[in-house]
């Protein structure tokens, strides 16, 4: 499988989860998007993601809605349907030029990687303009070829959102970003839904996704909670994405299933114990292990006082801890054999002890 590299961070198989912290629909301006940062970073995250969205342009249709839930009360999970005009939404997500720099600066001073979902040409010319090293196809454009092939020319790594799409329509997705020399990609596994249906998370489609294509595959969630991140990760995804609040009970899309700021380092701490805890294929014991299990298997004693001249059989022994003697599978070797000295009751008995 290829290894893709952002910002000097490998992803792939053998590397660590990138873990990416999602802000984009859930921010209402600079101010708030810049805490996001801030707790993104602190909480150990490898990277937080914007949408860089016009709506004047998007949107031709300003009096479309739709609905989403959201949270009435954090503590019984109480929520409510709402509709809104899709257009207002995303008019809450814009921000100025000036305003991306400065968040730009502020991921950098951070530590974190910046990265955004595009949708104009020259929303990408922007992203290459702030230094960014990848950006992400929103599902909708995955058979906007045309975009898919402008953002394949700047050499960036392009992420695949893969919600509502086939296999097909990724591989051509994919055939045309090759074909326009884009070198990294990334296929996220993207269930539809805010939040997403357990029906629809499909989380063995992670297995299928890396061996169809041979590119490191994302799972983007939109669960609530973490245990679909945790289950992704042992399935082998080689990036998590987690939308991130600083209030779920915020009436907007996607708080709902959003992770708060005390949960943020929770999430990191956990993906990384999971990774620690996977290992490797093969089972083998360190010294801490090889001690104990000597601890507690078990070698050949006297079952009772022996003389010298007498011979080993299974009536006159018995196998007891510990396990640093002649163990069990090696009875064949001593059995019927004499002894050369004297055995007392629980003294291990050895191959040098035997004629």
């Amino acid at each position: 499988m290829k290894t893709v590299r952002i910002s000097g961070k490998h992803i792939g198989d053998g590397y660590p989860c990138f873990i990416v912290f999602e802000a984009g629909p859930s921010h209402n301006g600079i101010d708030s998007a810049c805490e996001l940062v801030r707790r993104a970073a602190a909480a150990g995250a490898d990277a937080i993601k914007f949408q860089m969205i016009d709506p004047d342009r998007l949107v031709a249709d300003r009096n479309q809605e739709i609905s989403y839930d959201i949270l009435l009360d954090r503590h019984s999970g109480e929520t409510r349907t709402v509709s809104e005009p899709l257009y207002r939404i995303l008019k809450r997500r814009c921000l100025t030029k000036d305003e991306w720099r400065a968040l730009k600066h502020l991921c950098d001073e951070m530590g974190i990687i910046f990265f955004a979902t595009a949708s104009f040409f020259d929303e990408i010319d922007f992203l290459v303009e702030l230094g960014c090293r990848t950006l992400k196809i929103c599902s909708g454009d995955i058979d906007y070829y045309q975009l898919i092939e402008y953002s394949a020319s700047t050499g960036m790594c392009l992420q695949f959102d893969s919600s509502n799409a086939t296999i097909g329509d990724i591989e051509r997705a994919v055939e045309v970003a090759c074909g326009a020399g884009c070198k990294d990609i990334i296929i996220h596994n993207c269930p539809s839904g805010y939040p997403a249906r357990l029906e629809s998370i499909n989380l063995r489609l992670i297995s299928t996704l890396k061996q169809v294509f041979q590119y490191p595959v994302a799972f983007s969630d939109h669960s609530v909670g973490m245990d679909m991140d945790i289950a992704a990760v042992a399935l082998g995804a080689n990036m998590v994405e987690k939308t991130i609040t600083l209030d779920r009970t915020t009436a907007s899309p996607e708080h709902l299933f959003s992770l708060e700021s005390e949960e943020m380092a929770t999430f990191v701490r956990t993906i990384r114990n999971v990774e620690v805890a996977l290992g490797g294929p093969r089972r083998i014991l360190d010294d801490v292990e090889c001690k104990r299990s000597l601890a507690v298997r078990r070698s050949l004693v006297a079952a009772r006082d022996l003389s010298a001249g007498e011979r080993v059989s299974a009536q006159t022994t018995h196998f007891a801890r510990p396990g640093i003697g002649l163990r069990p599978e090696l009875f064949s070797l001593i059995e019927g054999r004499q002894l050369k000295r004297d055995v007392k009751c629980g003294q291990m008995i050895t191959l040098d002890d035997v004629i």
